[in-house]
C-alpha cells in the first residue's frame, strides 16, 4: 500500500514545522516545498498561512503559487488551505482599508472581524454540515484554536465555472464567519488544525483519508 504525499508549501509565511509535524502524525510522507514540481506531484497540497492577506499573496505569487493552486485544482487535485491560507483562496481582503486581489477561486471578501475583542484568539466551537468530510465523527462541541481578526464573513453564490455545492462550517465572534469551506478538491479552515489538539489531529487524518 503506497503512502499518501502532502506537500506543504513554503512562500515564506506559515507555521511550517508545526504544521508539518501534525501531518506526519497521519501517516503521510510530508514534504515542505516551494518546487512547483513537487507541489503539483503530491497527493495533497496544504497552504499554510500567518500575518498580512497581501503579504502572504506576495510571496504566494513569488513561488507561482497562485498558478501551483489552480493547476492542481483544474486537475481535481486536493488543496487544503490553513488560516491565512484559507483568506487568500478567495477574490479580495481588505486590511486597514487597502484592498488587496486573492487567488479568485472562491468569489468573496475577506474583511475585519466586527468584534469588541480583536484577534480573535482561543478556543472555539464551530457549525459544521452533517455532510462533512474534514469533521466527520466529531462532536458539535468539538473546540478548534483560532487567532485571526480578518475573515470571509459571508459566502456569494460561485459564477458557474466554480465548483458548486460547498460545505460552509461556520463560527461566531461578534458576528457569524466562516470557519472552513470544503469544495470539492479545495477545502480550508480559518482556525489552525495544527495547533487545535486531538480535534485538530482528527480533521487532518480525515482530511488525509479522503485523497
Amino acid at each position: 500500500m503506497s503512502v499518501t504525499s502532502i506537500a506543504v508549501l513554503d512562500y515564506g509565511s506559515g507555521n511550517l514545522h508545526s504544521a508539518t509535524r501534525a501531518l506526519a502524525r497521519t501517516g503521510a510522507a510530508v514534504e515542505v516545498t516551494s518546487d512547483p514540481q513537487v507541489a503539483l506531484a503530491a497527493d495533497g497540497l496544504v497552504v499554510p498561512g500567518v500575518g498580512a492577506f497581501a503579504a502572504c499573496m506576495e510571496g504566494l505569487k513569488a513561488v507561482r503559487g497562485d498558478r501551483i493552486i489552480g493547476q492542481r485544482l483544474a486537475g481535481g487535485r486536493p488543496v487544503l488551505g490553513i488560516c491565512v491560507g484559507m483568506q487568500i483562496l478567495f477574490e479580495r481582503g481588505v486590511e486597514f482599508d487597502v484592498p488587496a486581489e486573492g487567488c479568485g477561486e472562491w468569489p468573496g471578501t475577506v474583511d475585519k472581524l466586527q468584534a469588541p475583542v480583536l484577534p480573535h484568539m482561543g478556543w472555539n466551537t464551530v457549525e459544521a454540515p452533517a455532510d462533512s468530510v474534514l469533521f466527520a465523527g466529531m462532536d458539535p462541541d468539538t473546540r478548534f484554536y483560532f487567532v485571526h481578526s480578518y475573515a470571509a464573513q459571508s459566502w456569494e453564490l460561485p459564477p458557474s465555472e466554480h465548483l458548486t455545492a460547498p460545505k460552509l462550517t461556520w463560527a461566531d465572534h461578534g458576528g457569524r464567519f466562516l470557519a472552513a469551506v470544503e469544495n470539492g478538491p479545495l477545502s480550508a479552515t480559518q482556525f489552525h488544525p495544527e495547533k487545535s489538539g486531538d480535534a485538530g489531529a482528527a480533521l487532518l487524518e480525515n482530511w488525509v483519508r479522503s485523497l
